[in-house]
């Protein structure tokens, strides 16, 4: 691996809490788990948005980040994702511009068109309109973002001389990132407007083939509205779960197995995809990590030459073991997977390695200036005497 800029690692939460568990400790969880990551130094914590299912409970990541940014001081926090549909955008563009000033900068807005069809059925809306009306929504966001006034007769919001009357924290706004999934959708989006991608489905081996595919589209749609990509904000999201050996990973994540694939095959009544299967099929499809930091790091490799380099691994939050044994996998991420594959311990492998190959002369030079002072000490000690 090269990299020339700071890879970056965060997490992704959906949530994931399975229903047989008391909904208030659960999201508390969630906020003791940031806390938790940001003292270890990880860079972003997006937050999902869903109406139904019970297991993920988050139904407004902006209200979510309010608290998390009061009890963190470094940590990133992204709306991942606000389904622009459900939502008038002037309401959207304001939330995440006062939510701007309140964390002095450290909000990022992430939107898609809607994960969860049963959320958009309660609120009436055809599936096959959702992605339509998220490209509406955030072409008018982005220009509310940049101080326009906005009039806008669509068919499911209406805009008059609509402003933003709070000038945005950052400068010129925050980060947006676009959901990416299978489709080249949210990539040809992100290309046009210059945005992030988060590419959320990219450990479902469906979503991994097209991870190149989709970054190739986002720069042809970039190119063609004169604008360039940039890598350090394309992100990938997959499933980890470390420990000190591929044994005890396995069997912290057997905890939970059982919960996470109900869950999914519920999502997906044709099985739930690999997400749906046995911990060792998911391992085998190389659908998520559960094993040791030497595996992570070769997991993130064959992403890395997928896609030609990202600027973001994502975690994906999910329950599937106990708390303490997933607060130990992120501390074992942070420790050993990221300085090994992003090479932050390159200028120390060098130096030692210098020393290594250098030591005898140090060594013979050190007991030579050793011998030096106490040849000195005792011919100044005999002239003493002699005197």
């Amino acid at each position: 691996m090269n990299n020339s800029d700071r890879l970056r690692t965060g997490i992704f939460i959906p949530p994931h809490h399975p229903n047989d568990e008391d909904p208030t400790l659960a999201i508390h969880r969630d906020f003791e788990l940031i806390e938790w990551l940001d003292k270890l130094g990880y860079d972003e914590a997006w937050v999902g948005e869903h109406h139904s299912a019970g297991y993920e409970i988050i139904s407004s990541p902006e209200v979510f980040i309010a608290a998390a940014a009061e009890r963190t001081r470094r940590i990133m926090l992204g709306t991942g994702v606000v389904s622009l549909p459900y939502h008038n955008p002037l309401t959207v563009a304001g939330r995440i511009v006062q939510l701007d000033h309140q964390t002095r900068g450290r909000v990022m807005f992430g939107c898609g068109p809607g994960l969860l069809v049963s959320d958009a059925m309660m609120m009436g809306i055809d599936p096959a309109v959702q992605r339509h009306r998220m490209q509406e929504s955030l072409e008018i966001i982005l220009r509310l973002f940049a101080g326009e006034t906005v009039t806008h007769e669509g068919e499911w919001f209406t805009l008059r001389n609509a402003r933003l009357h709070l000038k945005p924290y950052t400068e010129p706004r925050p980060h947006v990132a676009v959901a990416s999934a299978m489709t080249p959708f949210g990539a040809q989006l992100a290309g046009k407007h210059g945005l992030g991608m988060l590419c959320v489905a990219a450990s479902n081996p469906a979503g991994y083939d097209v991870l190149d595919t989709n970054w190739t589209a986002a720069n042809k749609a970039a190119a063609a509205a004169g604008r360039t990509m940039d890598r350090r904000d394309l992100r990938l999201c997959a499933p980890f779960h470390i420990a000190e050996t591929r044994e005890q990973a396995i069997e912290n994540v057997r905890w939970g197995w059982e919960k996470f694939r109900y869950y999914n095959r519920q999502v997906a009544p044709q099985g739930g995809g690999v997400f749906g299967g046995s911990i060792e099929d998911m391992i085998e499809k190389k659908a998520a990590v559960i094993g040791t930091p030497d595996d992570a790091v070769e997991f993130m490799q064959r992403y890395w030459d997928k896609t030609g380099g990202f600027g973001a691994m994502l975690h994906i939050a999910i329950n599937w073991a106990r708390f303490d044994d997933m607060k130990k996998s992120y501390e074992l991420f942070m420790r050993y997977v990221m300085p090994k594959f992003a090479g932050y311990n390159q200028w120390r492998e060098e130096s030692l390695d210098w020393l290594k190959a250098n030591a005898n002369e140090f060594s013979d030079k050190r007991v030579t200036a050793a011998k030096n002072v106490i040849d000195a000490y005792l011919d100044k000690e005999k002239g003493q005497a002699r005197g």
